[in-house]
């Protein structure tokens, strides 16, 4: 049971029994307390709603939630005579002991000025532990609710003929682990990798390797095609004109050239296949690649359709599309004076094939925090073009990966490859288990948990101590707190299938320790419904390491193996597989795998 959910509708259906008091269901709260002593849950309704009251209005009163004319009104006129939001609290406490299944709430009291606290009772919590050790999902109706909701996630899109750098890690994660989530709801989900394969870059590439290269661009390697293209921006800053003729050259490309379009297309190919290898390592994999380039022959329609439908119109020889001054918004370029297309154009011609291909609910971009202007322009187009209404978008922008030195470019050469980044996180985690799949789990998750903690709109920067360690908010050590578990189990030598069915244990009485082991694994599915909502991976990390941290404080204090009655023994097993289940799952869900063994 979603019981966060549960109570929230339940709350929403009481406001409407008050009479003239109303309260949106989306603004209605309820909490889970720091402190387990001050219930489970709770909620702050009772003071929202004070705030609403208007007492002795009769005029009020008819039109409140219930009212028919054949009512007393002076009766209804009594109940809104509330002196405190303690008086709303109790009437709320009221209908909810009418209404709840107590086998949900052991209490339901009220605190200070009108807080509602809720204290699940044993039977909720041991009925939550049989379903994560049986596998049986909380969420089926939800996802059955789902199921005819479509989102498109557009992640990682790396540069063709430029290597993977350890700035690229945080779209294609993020983008990965958000795609996890929705699956993981019911959604059906598409991934669409919007690769950089188009745009003057590509005429800086063909000008370069025309004038340096010392082999065919079909025996190029893409560190060969990258030192090429920071070659040629330090001959640009002494030579200018090179900057024109790449930019007649792409032209050249745009317009069909058979050299310079076979020429592309070998970097392409070359690419993808660099590519395809650490999308393997990091266990990646993106439904669609339609890169930039795929549009450049819709991009017409979409200029067209401005042009007719008034949107757009000529500036100094190029082609904008100018915005309202109440949307703030500066005007985009479509065309450019010399006829060459735009970032915009492109994007604009994305959005409308994704709408055709795919009729989407949603579609969400997770590129860098640099690109919120251009996405602001380019969802307000599409709005105005007719396509989406301007909340079928999203645009989650990551904060930068900084090094010591500063910022990374790769026209400086300043850059740090993710490649090596992964070689040598798994070197690194070595020193925990030298078999070559176990340090290429915990290495490779090290990276992986180590950006996704940090919000995505937060940079941060990048420190070997900080990812490689079992101690902290760190990759290897939910990992290791897993690994730890799964020994434990192993050495009672029980089946927790087999245990969770002999109901002795439900006479256990847990302890403090363990209730704060309970209090997490209930929660587990919620979270991971706000994580998607909020797009906040680090929110499934934030209670990973919470959930790790209360595990083995549990697991330091209190035997298993010498439990001492067999209800405990029994109990402790459950909770310590519920832990493997929970984390193992919200794991994966991450993209982070979790070895049996550390």
């Amino acid at each position: 049971m979603l019981i966060t959910y549960y109570l929230k509708q339940l709350l929403y259906e009481i406001t409407e029994e008050l009479a003239g008091i109303s309260c949106k269901k989306s603004d209605i709260r309820v909490e889970h307390p720091n402190d387990y002593k001050n219930g489970d849950l709770s909620t702050n309704l009772a003071l929202q709603l004070f705030g609403k009251v208007k007492i002795g209005q009769s005029k009020d009163i008819t039109r409140g939630p219930g009212f028919t004319k054949t009512e007393d009104v002076d009766t209804r006129v009594k109940t809104l005579n509330y002196a405190n939001p303690r008086q709303i609290a109790s009437d709320i406490v009221n209908l909810l002991n009418e209404k709840t299944d107590p086998k949900i709430f052991a209490k339901i009291d009220i605190a200070g000025p009108g807080f509602i606290n809720f204290y699940l009772s044993d039977e909720f919590y041991f009925d939550q532990l049989t379903n994560i050790v049986l596998k049986k999902s909380q969420i089926d109706d939800l996802k059955q609710q789902n199921s005819d909701k479509t989102v498109v996630i557009d992640y990682s899109a790396p540069n063709i003929a430029k290597r993977f750098n350890i700035g690229h890690l945080r779209s294609t994660i993020i983008g990965q682990a958000i795609y996890n989530f929705y699956s993981y709801l019911g959604w059906q989900t598409i991934g669409d990798n919007h690769l950089g394969d188009w745009g003057t870059q590509f005429g800086k590439m063909i000008v370069a390797i025309k004038k340096w290269a010392d082999k065919p661009v079909d025996q190029l390697t893409i560190n060969e095609m990258e030192e090429l293209y920071v070659k040629f921006h330090q001959e640009a800053e002494q030579d200018p004109s090179l900057d024109d003729e790449a930019r007649l050259t792409f032209k050249k490309l745009e317009d069909g050239a058979e050299e310079e379009k076979q020429m592309w297309q070998t970097l392409v190919n070359q690419s993808m296949q660099e590519f395809a290898k650490l999308y393997k390592i990091l266990g990646v994999d993106i439904d669609y690649a339609y890169g930039e380039s795929f549009y450049e022959d819709l991009m017409g329609e979409v200029i067209q359709e401005a042009q007719q439908k008034g949107l757009a119109e000529k500036s100094q020889g190029a082609l904008i599309f100018p915005f309202a001054e109440e949307e703030n918004l500066p005007p985009a370029m479509l065309v450019k004076k010399d006829g060459a297309t735009m970032y915009f154009t492109r994007d604009l011609a994305t959005i409308k094939f994704r709408q055709q291909k795919w009729s989407p609910d949603l579609m969400v971009y997770e590129v860098g925090a640099e690109q919120t202007l251009h996405f602001k322009q380019v969802f307000k187009a599409a709005h105005k073009l007719g396509w989406a209404k301007e909340d079928q978008f999203v645009h989650i922008p990551h904060g930068l990966i900084r090094l010591k030195q500063g910022k990374m470019s790769t026209r400086k050469g300043n850059t740090v490859k993710l490649e090596q980044v992964l070689a040598e996180a798994i070197e690194r985690a070595k020193q925990f288990n030298d078999d070559e799949k176990t340090a290429q789990q915990v290495g490779v998750g090290a990276v992986k948990f180590n950006d996704l903690k940090h919000a995505p709109k937060t940079g941060y920067k990048f420190d070997w101590n900080e990812m490689i360690t079992l101690e902290g908010d760190s990759g290897p050590y939910l990992q290791y707190s897993v690994a730890r578990a799964h020994s434990l189990i192993k050495k009672t030598g029980l089946q927790p299938l087999e245990i969770v069915e002999n109901e002795i244990w439900r006479t256990y009485e847990p302890n403090e320790d363990e209730y704060a082991v309970l209090q997490n694994l209930y929660q587990a599915d919620e979270v991971i419904i706000r994580a998607a909502e909020e797009f906040g991976p680090h929110l499934v990390c934030e209670f990973l390491l919470q959930l790790a941290q209360n595990f083995n404080r549990f697991y330091n204090k209190h035997r298993v193996l010498e439990a001492g009655t067999q209800e405990a023994l029994y109990f402790r097993v459950l909770l310590v597989q519920a832990v493997i289940e929970i984390m193992s799952k919200m794991l994966k869900l991450l993209g982070i795998e979790t070895p049996d063994e550390m």
